[in-house]
């Protein structure tokens, strides 16, 4: 074994050689397609099992235990922590926690240091001594990795809450920052959304610098509990880093400069902005973090726990929690529903069920009653653009994302519904709204247009995780697909995303996947689009796709990428154990691709086949979507259903919008 920079162990898998298009007429192969049509069947029975009597599907949202912990820690610095829900959130951490005493932010990665800390404090605050085995354990884990010192700001943030960190060696944050304009540098709208939503209360909290008295000491997290503040290296003035690095210094000291009326001025401008983003359901942006430091700011200006504000913002956490049978609470960093619905509709009918089945017109029904009909954060930079589209969450009008609203359409588009005049007015609305949010060069972020600006990534503050939002190729990918579907292949629009997809393939064939397990998902989403936008299958950009595909298929006949793909992408493209996603992901590329009877399409069939479960479910512990690559990783628990049922699907019918369409629907499917 070998040690790979990131400190885990474990090197790549080999890579698998290149399937033969040969053997394509042996007995297994020709007993795949019956195999593969009992699978389908029950993976639908499946789906259909899961929908929620109001039309939506919803599977769990799987992250790692700082969510847990920051929950707790919340918890306590409001004054709410009871023994119920301390003793089941320390149940769930200790359950995640690894053989080495450290706790990692994805299945089968490395230990990961803030994750590890954040963890640790939680069990302290549920009881756990520092002397018990999986306490010193994790704590001299630790200290071997530089202490708290060597943490993210955003766990110093958490124990600086305590006094178990100084202010003073944060990263200053002032809240002036909330009337930048937004042509100037570094103004909120540089950021992207999740980050804007989370910095503007950081603000408050950093010019507050509040301290709650802390429980316990954490001498023993300390590499030198005489010196826990070690100072901090700069880096040369002439790079960014360290001229950002200076301009922190300058804050620091304007900080006592400030007039007191003006700070709390912009506090109370910054306290107005987050207010009026809050949704209807509580929550802000449908995302746990931007929640919970917005409760801290609000409560640190005087906003007592019974105020509506702050009530229902706390209600709207408690939603966040998955309750287990063992009496374990997981918190999930955000809800899927619009995603999970509009994925789960497109499955079942590319699998075969008749369009104008009664599941799937409840399923529009639904789609359509969450379309966001009122502007957002988007139209700073789009003010002339109507509203429309579809966000992520079950209430986040204030920020539509582009690649929810492409799926949703391109959802709608397969259900013969009895009301097309109202899906077809959703849909323009979708579709003009989504042209409207096409950046300079292009291509198509998730929330925000030309949302490039290279200065946030620099700030001291900002070490952990996307902080912008550029155009990727799996959502550009997918606006593609639904515009070629709406028609509009031959739309200079459409083209010139085309062209951005064309520039940014890799050089051995793949696409990057930002909001996917990445190479793979950035293949997957791209080859089905420029086919549908009327690429041939020679194209060459095609056929290096098809070739990267194979040449990465796994020996068990599946696909599969580890995350650490995100930072040793040579060692670790396309790499990793099969699982259910992946290798649909890798199918649905290759069937669009025309390669329906190729080996490796039966292969990947014969795998989705052979690890079906007998309920008609996959089961998948690896991580194979992304919040932010490599750093801030999830389990959509509903990824294992719908994109294997649609890759089987699409073997056994073809494509969903080609004219010669084989199979039949799938009438007997139960749940109607």
């Amino acid at each position: 074994m070998t040690a790979t920079t990131d400190g885990s162990t474990g090197a790549p898998p080999p890579r698998a050689a290149a399937a033969s298009e040969t053997d394509t007429d042996t007995p297994a192969a020709a007993g795949v397609h019956e195999a593969a049509v009992r699978a389908t069947l029950r993976a639908t029975d499946f789906l259909l099992s899961r929908q929620d009597p109001e039309g939506w599907w919803k599977g769990d949202l799987e992250t790692n235990v700082t969510m847990d912990a920051e929950d707790l820690l919340l918890r306590q610095f409001l004054g709410i922590r009871d023994e119920r829900t301390t003793r089941a959130a320390a149940l769930f951490i200790r359950g995640e926690q690894r053989e080495d005493g450290t706790w990692a932010t994805f299945h089968g990665g490395p230990g990961d240091l803030s994750a590890t800390i954040e963890a640790y404090v939680a069990l302290r605050l549920a009881g756990d001594v520092p002397d018990a085995p999986h306490m010193a354990k994790a704590a001299a884990w630790i200290r071997a990795r530089g202490g708290i010192a060597a943490a993210r700001v955003f766990t110093r943030i958490w124990l600086a809450l305590f006094g178990w960190w100084k202010w003073e060696d944060l990263p200053e944050l002032p809240p002036e920052l909330i009337w930048f304009p937004s042509w100037m540098p570094l103004n909120i709208y540089d950021f992207g959304c999740w980050a804007r939503q989370t910095i503007v209360p950081l603000t408050i909290v950093s010019a507050k610098r509040p301290v709650r008295p802390a429980p316990f000491p954490l001498d023993e997290l300390h590499t030198d509990p005489a010196h826990p503040n070690p100072p901090q290296p700069l880096a040369p003035a002439a790079s960014w880093d360290g001229a950002f690095q200076r301009l922190d210094k300058g804050l620091h000291a304007l900080r006592k400069a400030v007039p007191k009326r003006l700070r709390r001025a912009a506090m109370n401008t910054a306290a107005r902005w987050i207010i009026e983003r809050q949704e209807n359901d509580g929550c802000w942006g449908g995302i746990q973090p931007p929640a919970v430091y917005s409760i801290i700011a609000l409560h640190l200006l005087g906003y007592d726990l019974q105020h509506p504000v702050m009530r229902e913002g706390l209600a709207s956490l408690d939603r966040f929690a998955v309750w287990r049978e063992d009496g374990a609470r997981m918190i999930e960093a955000c809800q899927s529903p619009v995603w999970d619905t509009c994925l789960a509709t497109i499955a079942l009918v590319d699998a075969g069920l008749p369009a104008d089945h009664p599941r799937l017109v409840k399923a529009v029904d639904w789609m359509l009653g969450e379309e966001v009909v009122r502007r957002g954060d988007w139209a700073v930079r789009r003010p002339e653009l109507p509203p429309g589209g579809w966000a992520f969450e079950f209430h986040n009008d204030n920020y539509p994302d582009i690649d929810d609203t492409a799926e949703v359409v391109l959802a709608l588009r397969r259900v013969r519904h009895p009301e097309p005049a109202r899906v077809e007015r959703a849909i323009g609305r979708g579709v003009r709204w989504t042209l409207g949010m096409q950046s300079r060069n292009g291509a198509w972020g998730a929330f925000d247009v030309d949302n490039t600006s290279p200065f946030p990534n620099r700030l001291p503050f900002c070490d952990f995780g996307e902080v912008i939002d550029p155009p990727s190729a799996d959502v550009t990918a997918h606006v593609v697909e639904m515009l070629a579907v709406e028609g509009l292949a031959h739309d200079p629009r459409t083209r010139r995303g085309i062209e951005w997809l064309l520039a940014e393939q890799e050089q051995d064939g793949s696409w990057f996947g930002r909001w996917g397990v990445n190479y793979v998902y950035g293949t997957g989403s791209v080859v089905p689009a420029l086919v549908a936008a009327g690429l041939p299958a020679a194209h060459p950009a095609i056929r290096r796709a098809v070739a990267w595909l194979e040449s990465v298929q796994n020996d068990d006949g599946g696909w599969g990428e580890d995350l650490r793909s995100y930072r040793h992408a040579k060692e670790w493209g396309g790499r990793g154990a099969s699982t259910a996603s992946q290798t649909a992901w890798a199918l649905m590329a290759l069937l669009a691709a025309g390669k329906q009877d190729s080996r490796a399409v039966e292969r990947g069939v014969a795998w989705l086949v052979a690890t079906q479960r007998e309920d008609g479910s996959w089961d998948e512990p690896y991580f194979t979507g992304t919040g932010f690559p490599w750093d801030f990783s999830i389990n959509y628990h509903l990824y294992r259903q719908v994109f294997p049922l649609t890759a089987l699907g699409r073997y056994l019918h073809g494509e969903p919008f080609s004219r010669k369409r084989p199979g039949r629907p799938l009438a007997e499917a139960k749940g109607s």
